[in-house]
């Protein structure tokens, strides 16, 4: 016979899951209406649409995270190795040419005809599992410097492969989700601190050498239009930065190029700001239908921007209660998980999660420097799609399983 009670603990967390209809359910409306103001996009074919495009990849993504909640997630953490490697492999013929596709500066995608395939996605799963099932070992070896510097390898990786592509962004949101999951596995926190500080102190250094050494010194290598993004961000005047001889020609050239730089950020705060308390209405938004707000960038990045303008200050505020109730969930199924390993799990994909969604909003809204990291389920893209419901299942895994057998 059937036992009660572990049926009981085979249910899923029904609460995560309406979060999560409510979050793809203002995403394929939001898709929508950003690329349907688009008098080109409108004239498509309806399966040509984005919008539709988007609900495929919602479908194509339950269905992965229905499929991984069949398998416990311990038998899953055994294969960790091989998805790590994997995602190494991606992201090395990611930067290759002719097998990268160049897009915007970056390579960042694999070209399969029907789908853009994005390696960096995949990897901070496959980095997840990995780095749970080696941070789950006993507690006496977590403390041997050596088993930390693994830890770090681990991370720094992948890190180091998608900065090369370069997706700044990407990049960053590996190492909130590295350093959360060694906090929560018992690393001690006198390594994690000296870490940090060390982390710290060079990124005030690099941030100072960006914004405040002239042409001709040493500066960090980088690619042009992330310093310029980093200067937009902390509102450095270009022409500050022109030598002593410059025509003014050549600085009125610098100050149209700035404006040219803080465009999109202008944009996404005039949206954000005119929607008021209740906003202008599903698809009534101005700056999104006249174009204001660049269409390129509108059903992704800026996303936020648009259900802020059109829904205004209470349906920004929905969206950020859906995504607490995803996050809330996912600590409690943390806490409730059989073991070590279950934890660490969700707290990799509570820690991601949280950092898209900190980072996309806080670039929406200037707080964040622009970085082209996708708000989870609402920003258009099957890889960015795919992956954070394949993440939830990871979760929801975790969940089922979370009592002994």
């Amino acid at each position: 016979m059937t036992n009660p009670a572990l049926n009981e603990h085979r249910k899923l967390d029904r609460l995560q899951l309406v979060a999560l209809a409510g979050l793809m359910c203002l995403g394929a409306a939001f898709v929508f209406s950003a690329t349907m103001a688009n008098q080109t996009a409108s004239t498509l074919p309806w399966y040509d649409q984005s919008w539709v495009r988007q609900i495929v990849w919602y479908a194509l993504g339950l269905g992965a995270g229905a499929a991984l909640c069949l398998v416990d997630y311990h038998t899953l953490a055994r294969w960790s190795l091989v998805a790590y490697g994997a995602a190494i492999f991606f992201l090395l013929i990611v930067l290759i040419p002719h097998v990268g596709s160049m897009r915007f500066g970056a390579r960042r995608w694999i070209d399969l005809g029907f789908f853009q395939f994005q390696p960096s996605e995949f990897a901070k799963l496959a980095f997840i599992l990995a780095a749970a099932h080696f941070l789950s070992r006993p507690l006496d070896e977590l403390r041997q410097p050596a088993n930390f510097w693994k830890g770090i390898g681990l991370m720094m990786i992948p890190f180091v492969l998608i900065l090369k592509e370069p997706d700044l962004g990407s990049a960053l949101v590996l190492l909130p989700t590295g350093l959360m999951m060694m906090l929560a596995a018992g690393t001690p926190r006198k390594y994690l601190l000296q870490l940090v500080g060390g982390v710290g102190l060079v990124a005030v250094l690099f941030v100072a050498d960006i914004l405040f050494l002239p042409p001709g010194r040493w500066q960090v290598p980088m690619q042009e239009y992330q310093r310029d993004r980093l200067m937009v961000f902390f509102g450095r005047d270009y022409t500050h930065f022109a030598p002593p001889n410059t025509t003014p020609a050549d600085l009125q050239r610098l100050k149209q190029k700035q404006l040219g730089d803080e465009y999109n950020v202008r944009q996404a705060l005039i949206s954000v700001g005119s929607g008021g308390p209740f906003g202008k209405g599903w698809r009534q938004g101005t700056q999104n239908a006249l174009g204001y707000l660049p269409r390129a960038v509108a059903h992704n990045d800026f996303i936020f921007s648009v259900i802020a303008e059109e829904e205004g200050f209470v349906g920004s505020v929905i969206v950020l209660t859906l995504y607490a109730v995803v996050l809330f969930t996912g600590l409690r199924i943390a806490g409730q998980a059989r073991d070590r390993l279950g934890k660490l799990v969700a707290v990799g994909v509570v820690t991601l999660i949280f950092s898209h969604v900190f980072i996309n909003i806080g670039m929406n809204i200037r707080i964040m420097p622009v970085t082209g990291v996708p708000l989870p389920l609402l920003s258009y893209g099957g890889s960015s799609v795919l992956c954070s419901l394949i993440a939830v299942g990871l979760m929801q895994n975790v969940h089922i399983h979370r009592k002994g057998y």
